[in-house]
């Protein structure tokens, strides 16, 4: 039933997307945190100084393949040929490179979609930092790098836009981990599964994921006092629903409001070269993308 809901689902929204573009807006800068909550941001919003005001929006996915084939559509094609895409997100390679098109987790008996989405050409350029910088201690591309990459392209690339999309709060859920430098273990790499097996505490998994989101925050505030951008904005590709409505997840095609509502954050950046970006712009070492999306929970 499921299979045959995301054939319909597919036929209507490859052609009527709903939800918001974000090339609908104007920004220099585009800042995607995956898997983000706009609850969730709002309860650490009084810890940074550039979130003066957390608002939300509809998103064009609920999965993040689903909302790159519904942003990087061909109406839009003027503005993304001037976006760099700086993407800590595995399914870059499959939608823009490779052609893939949902669904991305499911096999479906009828596809009678019609996508317009573009390829890789379309853009300025896009770096694929989980190819190169897949932390195998942590499961996940660490926010490190993604920062890294941008304030380099910020400084010395010449594309008129920016996306940066990285790759928390989502699964797995190591920002504390990390900051004590100690292994993801336990609840952190499972998350959302243990709720929806009953072997966890809601209390446990979700502070996990919130100081998870603190990480990666940490790393947007420094971000922006080392890159130059009248407007950035500061979304997500789609939520995380923690049993609400009994729900755990984000599958495609799903229309639970945990999921297709996302943060919108609006603030700027200016450069005072408080950091050195520590990256290698060319690396022998090139991740597998099912391995990268398994470490993020995609089975």
């Amino acid at each position: 039933m499921f299979t045959l809901y995301l054939s319909i689902w597919y036929a209507v929204t490859s052609r009527w997307p709903f939800g918001r573009n974000v090339y609908e807006s104007d920004w220099d800068l585009l800042v995607i945190l995956d898997a983000c909550r706009v609850d969730t941001l709002r309860e650490v919003d009084d810890e940074y100084d550039f979130i003066e005001n957390a608002d939300s929006v509809w998103s064009v996915g609920s999965q993040s393949a689903e909302w790159m084939v519904n942003t990087l559509t061909d109406s839009h094609r003027g503005k993304i040929e001037g976006t760099m895409y700086i993407s800590g997100n595995g399914f870059s390679g499959g939608i823009l490179k490779r052609g893939g098109r949902p669904p991305a987790n499911n096999t479906i008996p009828l596809d009678i979609s019609s996508w317009s989405t573009v390829n890789e050409d379309a853009l300025h350029s896009q770096i694929e930092v989980w190819e190169t910088n897949h932390d195998e201690t942590y499961g996940s591309v660490l926010s490190g790098p993604m920062t890294d990459y941008t304030i380099e392209e910020g400084r010395n690339g010449d594309a008129n836009r920016i996306i940066t999309h990285y790759t928390q709060p989502h699964l797995p859920y190591i920002g504390a981990a990390y900051r004590e430098g100690r292994g993801a273990t336990g609840l952190k790499n499972p998350g959302y599964e243990l709720l929806e097996e009953g072997r966890g505490s809601r209390d446990e998994v979700y502070e996990a994921y919130k100081e998870t989101l603190r990480w990666v925050l940490d790393d947007v505030e420094e971000l922006r006092e080392n890159i130059d951008a009248e407007k950035v904005v500061i979304t997500s590709d789609h939520g995380e629903p923690f049993g609400e409505w009994k729900a755990y997840g984000h599958p495609e095609g799903f229309r639970h409001p945990e999921v297709r509502k996302v943060p919108w954050v609006e603030a700027s950046a200016k450069d005072e070269h408080t950091r050195e970006p520590d990256i290698e712009i060319e690396s022998s070492v090139k991740t597998d993308v099912e391995e990268h999306l398994r470490d993020l929970g995609y089975r």
